[in-house]
Order: structure tokens, then C-alpha cells, then sequence
């Protein structure tokens, strides 16, 4: 199973990786397609403006020659309908011819003419402005001119025939300077759209030679684990079906067994909107409730307090991980309780409850816990005298303990001892017949010497607490105690801890784990108890949960009784900084949570 889950996470990480390979492979294909294409579409662009401009400039050699035509007719007429219209046509011609002329240079977002703004362009427009302004104004004198019949237009007529040629050949000069700059961008674009296709060639080989045949490779041994894996699931669908015949069983122990959770838990189910949809007949009795109250928001079923609620229902809102929080709610019948809350959220889209409350009620705890802290100046006397008695305790258990010891080492390992020497002086090779029955004898006496002494040395410190830390040393507790009492004792490390404290700390720490485990052993006669550890960023949790005969914590701390077990419990507790939690009633079992801090 362990080889199965290591090879699964060999191969996502494999995979991972050709994954990111792969998309930054794609991505630099697309980046240079990206760029290719922005290069050719601003060439596109620039090749329309260019074109625009080139056409717009050629039209201007058109409409100086148009202009040369219309003024010749202009003169040549007689008849006035023809001379208006001809003057009209001459008037629209020669706006048209200026103001190309203006947008050449100055540019014009209606018709996609940008600015000009180079340099040579520029300087040869400067150099044809002479000519430009004498025909503008030879024509501009002849348009008004031409309004009166008798005025003579000879004279401005001669001045554009005569400026006519040059504004030709500047207006080529220009176009052709166009059409040589329109062609250099063609050039560069060329060169950078192979400089890029080479580069796409250059990934996508590098693509086939490392990702595309390791893929290949890579995919055609998943598909013969694959066919491996479908034989292994074949197999166990075979095991499935015997395990179907036993269906009404389990789901008759699973009816008996949530009976039992719903008349001993305190726990309510709620949909996605934060409403209960189920609550445990003790959970009821507990907030004073009847059946046919169930329904609606949690938060109102909890408590009747509006700040409490508030709060509740912004707990439950946020279900994104498990949540324990202590709250203080007020019941129906004005009762006030803790309960500790453990928010579980449940993922299966096939449910429809979305979330799980679990809770404690702890109400006793915290009036313990109010009931200290108003402990007055008056009883520190008492205190100190309760901690002469409890030194004094402490001093008799060492006694015993030691007393214990010696006796195990006296009763079990020394009478061992002695009979190993008493089988090793009975040996006479002279007498083969009992000479091979001895050295047998011999070699059970050392087993069991040799297990008595184990016994002994992990009873007074396990090696695996000192090699391993405190939870494999718990688990190692709970398995042989469990082997030697028979009796279900479980252990879960639910957040896989497996960090180190200080020696002294983790030595109490175990210690008071199992001074708890074997109180439970012997004294509630409990046949299942629970060790489990848990731990946050800050604090290590160890609760022991025991279905033995519990006790009353009340009466004991009235009768100031407290066992020998709970006072090395609580006094261990101190010094390593922590907490003790004993949560425990008459029939109903006893929980101790163990919190201490990590460092």
C-alpha cells in the first residue's frame, strides 16, 4: 500500500513538472505569435496610413494638374453659366488641393492620416512651400477675379503654368520618398517575422525532444500500471461482493449504533443556508426543545441571546475547515451554558447537510473555572498547606514506586537469575541424557529474563520517548498495555504529530498520559478507551476518552479526596506549563485533555 501511495506520488510529481514545462513551452509559442502578430497588425496599420498618405499625395499631383485645366477653361470661355460652373468646380478643386495639402503634413484622424513627423519628408515640404504659397495665391486671385467678366486672369494663369512643373516634381519627389520609407518597414517586418518563425521551430523541437517523447514514454508505462491496477480492482471487486453479503448486518449495527450516538452526543446537522435539518434527542433535552421545534436557523435554535447569535451564525457561515470554538449560549428557558463547538464541513455535493456541530457541554468546567479565579487572598494559606500535603503525597508514591520496582526487580528478574544459576550448576556433560533438557531450560529462562528486563526498563522510561517522542511512545503504550489487558484501547494521531519537545517535558507528558489510561484500566473498569493526539500551531492535545463508571467531580473536590493518580497528574501538569481537562460523570464515562504548549 505504502510502495502504491509512493509511486502515485512520484508519478504527480513527475507529471507536474512536464506540466509546467509544457505550459511555458506553449506560452513562449504563444508569446511569439502574440508579438508576430502585434508587429504584423501594427504594420497593417502603418501600411494603411502609408497607403493613405501615398494616395493622397498622388492626388495631389492629379488635382494641380486638375487646377491648370479648369483655370485654361476658365479663360477660354465666354458664355456666363459655363464660366460659373467651371469656377465653381475651380473653387472646390483648389480647397480639396489645400487642404490635402495641410493634412499631409499636420495629419487627419477622419481620413487616417497621421502626423508627419519625418524629418526629410518634412524638409522637402519646406523646400515646395515657395511654389505651393505662389500657386495658392495665383489661384486664389484668379477665383476672385474670375466673379467679373472684364478682369484680365493672363497674368496668374502665367504664374501657375510656370510653378506648375516644379510643384510636380517636388510632389513626386515626395511620393516616391513615401513609397521608400512604406518599403524599409516591409523589409523589417520581413526579417523579424523569419527571426520569430525560427525561434517557434526552435521550442517546438525542443518540445519533441524533451516533453512530447518523455511524455510518451512516461504515458505508456501509466497505461501498463493501469492495466496492472485493473486487474488489482478486479480482484477487489470480487472481495466487494462477499463484503455485500454482510450489507444488512452492518446496517443493522449501524442502526444500534447511531441510536446510540443519539442518545449520548450532543451534535446537529445544518443545509448550505446555515438552517438545522437534524438534532440529537440529547442536544435537545439540553437546549430544551421538543421535535417539532427543529427547523430554522441554527443560531436561533441555540440560543435566544441576539449577540450570541450573531456570532453563531457567522461561525457556521464560515465552513471552509473544521472550527471549535467555547460559546456561551442562553437556552430558551433563560439557561445559561458553555458547549465547546466543533464546526465540521461536509463536501459531498450528494448531501444535502453541508455542515456537522459537534458539542461538548463544558458548562461545568467553566464554573470551575469562574469558581478559581474569585479564590480570594483568605485561602492562601490553604493552598499552601494543600501543597505541604500534596509534597508529602508525592514523596509516598516515589517510596512506593521504588518499593514497586525493587519488588518487580526481587519477585521477577532475581528469582529468574537465581534459577538461571541453579540450571547452569545442574549441567553435567557427563550425562547427555539430561545435559540437552537443561540448556533447553536455559534458553527459556533467558527469554523470559530477557522480556522481564524490557518490561521493567520500558515501565520506567520507553525508548521510543527517547528516540522517537511522545506520540510514537503513546502508540506504543496503548498497544502493549492493550496486548496485556486485552481490553480496546485505540490510538489516532489525527494531525500526524511528530515533533520533539524538551526531554522533561515529554517524559510528564507521558506520564500523565499514562497515569490516565491506567486509571481507566483499573479503577473505572472501562473495556474501550480512545487516545488521541491533536495540535495547532501553538498547543499539543492529547485527550484519553474512556467508557468506564466515571466519577463525580463536584463531590470530590467538596470532599478535597483527589486520588494520588489525579494529583501527579495535575502537579505534572504545572510544571510543564499546561493544562488539565477532566470532563467526567457517574455512567457515563470520563474524557482528560492534556494541553501544552509548543514551544
Amino acid at each position: 500500500m505504502n510502495k502504491s501511495l509512493k509511486n502515485i506520488a512520484v508519478h504527480n510529481d513527475i507529471f507536474e513538472k512536464l506540466r509546467r514545462y509544457y505550459l511555458l513551452a506553449f506560452l513562449a509559442i504563444a508569446i511569439t505569435i502574440i508579438f508576430s502578430q502585434l508587429l504584423i497588425q501594427d504594420h497593417i496599420n502603418d501600411q494603411t496610413n502609408d497607403s493613405r498618405v501615398i494616395n493622397i499625395a498622388g492626388r495631389q499631383r492629379m488635382l494641380s494638374q486638375k487646377l491648370v485645366k479648369e483655370i485654361l477653361l476658365l479663360k477660354e470661355v465666354s458664355a456666363p453659366i459655363q464660366k460659373t460652373e467651371i469656377s465653381t468646380n475651380l473653387n472646390k478643386t483648389f480647397s480639396l488641393w489645400i487642404e490635402s495639402h495641410k493634412n499631409l503634413l499636420n495629419g487627419n484622424s477622419q481620413l487616417s492620416l497621421p502626423i508627419e513627423k519625418n524629418l526629410e519628408i518634412l524638409a522637402m515640404f519646406d523646400a515646395m512651400d515657395p511654389v505651393f504659397n505662389t500657386i495658392k495665391t495665383a489661384i486664389n486671385d484668379i477665383i476672385i477675379k474670375s466673379k467679373t467678366s472684364d478682369r484680365d486672369i493672363s497674368l496668374e494663369i502665367q504664374t501657375v503654368l510656370e510653378n506648375e512643373p516644379f510643384f510636380l516634381n517636388k510632389m513626386n519627389a515626395i511620393v516616391f520618398a513615401y513609397d521608400n520609407i512604406s518599403y524599409e518597414k516591409i523589409k523589417t517586418l520581413k526579417f523579424l517575422e523569419t527571426f520569430l518563425l525560427i525561434v517557434s521551430l526552435i521550442i517546438l523541437g525542443l518540445e519533441i525532444l524533451f516533453l512530447f517523447r518523455p511524455i510518451s514514454i512516461r504515458i505508456r508505462s501509466v497505461i501498463k500500471e493501469l492495466i496492472n491496477a485493473n486487474q488489482e480492482a478486479t480482484e477487489k471487486a470480487n472481495e466487494l461482493n462477499e463484503m455485500y453479503i454482510s450489507k444488512e448486518e452492518s446496517l443493522q449495527e449501524l442502526k444500534e449504533l447511531n441510536y446510540a450516538i443519539d442518545n449520548t452526543a450532543l451534535f446537529a446537522s445544518t443545509n448550505s443556508e446555515g438552517h438545522a435539518m437534524y438534532m440529537s434527542k440529547k442536544f435537545q433535552t439540553l437546549l430544551d426543545l421538543s421535535p417539532m421545534n427543529i427547523s430554522g436557523p441554527a443560531e436561533e435554535l441555540l440560543t435566544i441571546d441576539e449577540g450570541q447569535r450573531i456570532y453563531l451564525k457567522e461561525l457556521i457561515k464560515t465552513r471552509k475547515k473544521i472550527t471549535t470554538e467555547e460559546i456561551e449560549i442562553t437556552t430558551s428557558k433563560n439557561k445559561k451554558l458553555w458547549l465547546q463547538i466543533s464546526l465540521i464541513p461536509l463536501s459531498r455535493i450528494s448531501l444535502k447537510q453541508k455542515a456537522l456541530i459537534l458539542c461538548t457541554d463544558i458548562t461545568q468546567r467553566k464554573e470551575n473555572e469562574i469558581t478559581l479565579e474569585r479564590i480570594s487572598k483568605e485561602k492562601y494559606e490553604e493552598e499552601i498547606l494543600l501543597q505541604q500535603t500534596i509534597s508529602s503525597k508525592i514523596i509516598e508514591a516515589q517510596e512506593e514506586e521504588r518499593k514497586r520496582i525493587a519488588k518487580d526487580i526481587h519477585d521477577g528478574i532475581g528469582q529468574m537469575l537465581t534459577a538461571l544459576k541453579f540450571n547452569i550448576e545442574g549441567i553435567n556433560p557427563n550425562k547427555p541424557e539430561t545435559f540437552t533438557k537443561k540448556i533447553d531450560d536455559l534458553k527459556d529462562l533467558s527469554k523470559e529474563l530477557i522480556q522481564g528486563v524490557r518490561m521493567a526498563t520500558f515501565n520506567l522510561t520507553p525508548p521510543e520517548l527517547t528516540d522517537h517522542g511522545i506520540a510514537s511512545a503513546l502508540q506504543t503504550l496503548t498497544q502493549k498495555l492493550a496486548l496485556l489487558t486485552g481490553k480496546s484501547i485505540l490510538f489516532e494521531n489525527t494531525s500526524e504529530f511528530q515533533g520533539r519537545f524538551d526531554s522533561l517535558v515529554e517524559i510528564n507528558l507521558y506520564r500523565i498520559t499514562q497515569e490516565a489510561v491506567n486509571n481507566a484500566i483499573k479503577y473505572a473498569h472501562s473495556n474501550f478507551i480512545f487516545l488521541k493526539i491533536n495540535h495547532s500551531e501553538t498547543i499539543l492535545s492529547i485527550s484519553i476518552e474512556d467508557d468506564g463508571k466515571g466519577f463525580d467531580l463536584k463531590e470530590i473536590s467538596q470532599r478535597n479526596s483527589k486520588g494520588m493518580g489525579l494529583v501527579f497528574m495535575e502537579e505534572r501538569i504545572k510544571y510543564i506549563d499546561g493544562r488539565l481537562f477532566i470532563n467526567s460523570e457517574k455512567g457515563q464515562g470520563t474524557k482528560i485533555t492534556i494541553n501544552a504548549p509548543i514551544a
